[in-house]
Formats: C-alpha cells, sequence, structure tokens
C-alpha cells in the first residue's frame, strides 16, 4: 500500500500562536518529517534558530533535507528532556517559543514494520524508538490480565477492556501474540459492538502505544521542566489527539500544574507559588476544509501557552 504524504496538522494556527520573531530561538520537539519545521524557518530571519528533537530514528534521516540550513539543528531525543538539551544547546540563554505535535504520524502509521496500525500486518512493536524498551508483543505476552484490561480502559477509554484483555490472555496460551493483523482480529471478535465508522481494535491500538513509549509521562515531565528554559512570555503550541493529553496540557497552561493552594489573605505570596505559564486565547481545531484534506487532524486541538514574567 502507498504511503500517504504526511501534513502538517494546524500548520498555520500553530505558527501563529508562537507569534515568531525573526531573530528568535525555537524548539520543534516533535520533528516527524519536518512539516512544521519549515513553517517555522519560513519565518525566522538569517539571525534566528531552530532546534529541533524527535525519538524516532527516522526522524534523524528525514532531518538531512534541512542540515545545510545554519539556522537548523537536531537532535534524536525524547521531548521530556528538552530542557537539558536546550541548556546544552544554549548555555547562555533560554527560547522564544516551543511546539509540540503529540501523538504518531502518517509516515509511522504506514510503515508495516513499525507495528503501529491495525491496517497493516507487520510486528507488534509500537516503539516511537525501536532501540530502548520492549515491544508492545513482549508486555502483551507477560502482562497480567488485570494489567492489560486497565491500560485499555485508562489510555484507551475502551469500553470493553476486560473482554479484550480475556482474550488476549486466552489467546495467548496457545502462541504469543506477535503481529499486529493478529491482535486487531482477535479485538473485533471480543468486542460485541463498535462505533460506526471506526475499527473495533482502534482504541486498543492508541492504548497500547500511548503505554509502550510513557507518553503521558513524557508529556509531564516536559510541563514541570520547560517553563525553566523559557524566556519572559515565550509561547508553547501543543497540538494533542487525545483527551488524556489534552488535559494535562489545559491544567499546566491554565496555572494549575504547579501552583499550591494558601490561605486567603497571606501578605506576600512566595515567588514559587506564582504561576509559570497562562493560557493565550481558546483551543484551536481545524476547519472541516483540513479535516477533509488530513483525516488525521480531526481529532487534533491545539493549545497556546505563555511564560509568566
Amino acid at each position: 500500500m502507498e504511503s500517504m504524504p504526511h501534513t502538517p496538522v494546524l500548520l498555520e494556527a500553530a505558527l501563529e500562536a508562537l507569534a515568531i520573531r525573526p531573530a528568535g530561538r525555537y524548539v520543534d520537539g516533535t520533528f516527524g518529517r519536518g512539516g512544521h519545521s519549515r513553517g517555522i524557518l519560513a519565518q525566522l530571519g538569517p539571525d534566528g534558530r531552530l532546534l529541533a528533537m524527535d525519538r524516532d530514528p527516522s526522524a534523524l534521516e528525514a532531518s538531512g533535507q534541512l542540515a545545510a540550513d545554519p539556522r537548523f539543528s537536531f537532535r534524536q531525543e525524547c521531548f521530556s528532556r528538552m530542557a537539558e538539551v536546550i541548556r546544552q544547546h544554549w548555555p547562555d540563554g533560554g527560547v522564544d517559543g516551543v511546539l509540540l505535535d503529540l501523538g504518531v504520524s502518517s509516515p509511522q502509521l504506514d510503515e508495516p514494520s513499525r507495528g503501529f496500525s491495525f491496517q497493516h500486518d507487520g510486528p507488534l512493536d509500537m516503539r516511537m524508538d525501536p532501540g530502548t524498551g520492549i515491544p508492545a508483543s513482549a508486555w502483551l505476552n507477560r502482562a497480567d490480565e488485570a494489567a492489560i484490561a486497565e491500560v485499555l480502559h485508562t489510555l484507551g477509554e475502551e469500553r470493553f477492556s476486560r473482554r479484550i484483555a480475556r482474550a488476549i490472555v486466552a489467546a495467548r496460551r496457545t502462541a504469543p501474540l506477535t503481529r499486529t493483523r493478529e491482535l486487531a482480529e482477535l479485538v473485533r471478535r471480543a468486542v460485541p459492538r463498535s462505533e460506526p465508522g471506526r475499527h473495533p481494535a482502534t482504541r486498543t491500538f492508541q492504548a497500547l502505544r500511548i503505554h509502550i513509549n510513557d507518553e503521558l509521562g513524557e508529556l509531564r515531565t516536559w510541563l514541570d521542566t520547560i517553563p525553566d528554559v523559557l524566556v519572559p512570555g515565550a509561547r508553547l503550541a501543543v497540538i494533542s489527539f487525545h483527551s488524556l493529553e489534552d488535559r494535562l496540557v489545559k491544567r499546566a497552561f491554565q496555572g494549575r500544574s504547579d501552583a499550591p493552594r494558601l490561605p486567603r489573605g497571606l501578605p506576600v505570596l512566595p515567588e514559587a507559588t506564582h504561576p509559570r505559564l497562562r493560557m493565550v486565547g481558546k483551543q484551536v481545531r481545524p476547519d472541516a476544509a483540513e479535516c477533509q484534506r488530513n483525516p488525521r487532524a480531526r481529532s487534533a486541538v491545539l493549545r497556546v501557552g505563555e511564560r509568566n514574567p
């Protein structure tokens, strides 16, 4: 099957949200195939700089197309380590803006060997970086039924998580689960009814991918550490595709992630109690035209935060 070209989601809205200054420093924490990075570079002047990051080794290969641009640098690294990487890259100061496009990209879905998609038959892997961690098959074949059900319910919001977990445990008694198509068919048989227009295995694959890559843990760490390397007024633009991710981002941007509740009437609030981030505007969703051009955009939500002085 021919791969779909990768189209960056909410590109214009994300670039507008960053309020890019021509001489500023910016970070694209999820380079993918470089669509958002190219948009940022197009708005930077000769003194502007862009640091791109991605833990997927295929992104490193794709970044070679921009390697000749002196304003561009790439690091193969998880975005949870972004604050540390920024300090190494720019030891003299912070950055003016950061973009994250969370989730899985079209090229990753379209490559059967990565194991992200139930639409292609391939090894049941799902790791963003195949060189670290364990594949989904290894976890599914050793986790107990309750743990599998909990992951599917919590991370996939799967109503039939217990049925699916029971079916997985029963199937692996005969032979280990190793293939994406095998798991998708097992889920299809286990689910008594599915949502119209959605494959029964959609939520299962989503939950397993998030679990295997610790995607929520990565995001929590990034939200906790990134304000430390932002200049006052710096912008954060985060595109999420899952309600759990969006909830974490929303809370952080509303200043609820690190501001403890204190009694009223305190004459002076310690510096540490002031929220480091604030929300800018309302959430942005793709319009009907973008969703028609790029079906992956349908569940996308863009939120914008700003570093308080």
